[in-house]
């Protein structure tokens, strides 16, 4: 009874590993980018008068603190899938499963150290920049990184998710449209609005939701089943 009971722990563990920490994922890169798109405007070419709004560089700079930990939680999540898989995991869905995954990480960081070094010149807190054109480069290249080519390396890390999830069961039919979906947004739609970014977060959220409340339905179908031996 008590060997049963660990293998019930350990095959139930991972799936909701998994869901915890791309929940977590979800919510805090979803607060991040809603936050820096209330907060900054779509085109700022200089550093103009938001930047004297204490509150808008304050939800900025809070957006920017979130980012590691978003990071942190979707390595872990990336983590319990692959030994969530285990021996079923195929290498070429695989490598391009964690490849696309970790460039996705990298981006997102050198995204937001780049945005985090442009908030931390203080003259710029006046609404004006030291250097305008390093001003500008800088938000270029933070809107380059993070809205073209980390997204679509997330656009890829959906796709890849899917796949893997139609070759092993593990996503049902109904959650691989929307992973389908939300990938081919994102590798088309990346770059024309910052918003289009929120697609990568709400399909975390969805399918992290659905495997923690599928996961929760196999720990009471497996602990029902080891209950009715006992029972007879």
């Amino acid at each position: 009874m008590a060997s049963s009971q660990r293998n019930i722990g350990g095959r139930l563990r991972s799936p909701r590993a998994a869901g915890i920490a791309g929940v977590l994922f979800s919510v805090l890169l979803g607060v991040a980018l809603v936050l820096i798109g209330v907060s900054v405007p779509s085109e700022p070419s200089e550093a103009g008068t938001w930047l004297t709004d204490p509150g808008k560089r304050e939800a900025v700079s809070v957006a920017l603190n979130l980012v590691p930990l978003a990071g942190i939680a979707f390595l872990w999540f990336i983590g319990v899938i692959r030994d969530r898989i285990g021996q079923h995991e195929d290498r070429l869905f695989a490598t391009v499963f964690l490849g696309s995954g970790l460039l996705f990480v990298s981006m997102l960081f050198v995204a937001a150290a780049v945005a985090a070094s442009l908030l931390a010149d203080t003259t710029i807190e006046a609404g004006r920049s030291s250097s305008p054109e390093v001003w500008e480069l800088g938000r270029r290249i933070t809107f380059t990184v993070l809205n073209i080519y980390a997204m679509r390396m997330g656009a890829v890390f959906i796709l890849t998710m899917t796949a893997i999830g139609v070759r092993t069961g593990f996503i049902p039919r109904w959650l691989v449209a929307v992973g389908i979906v939300a990938g081919l947004v994102l590798l088309v739609g990346s770059g024309s609005s910052p918003w289009v970014s929120l697609v990568l977060p709400l399909w975390a959220l969805i399918l992290n939701v659905y495997i923690l409340l599928n996961s929760a339905g196999a720990g009471r179908r497996i602990l029902d089943a080891t209950r009715e031996p006992a029972d007879g």
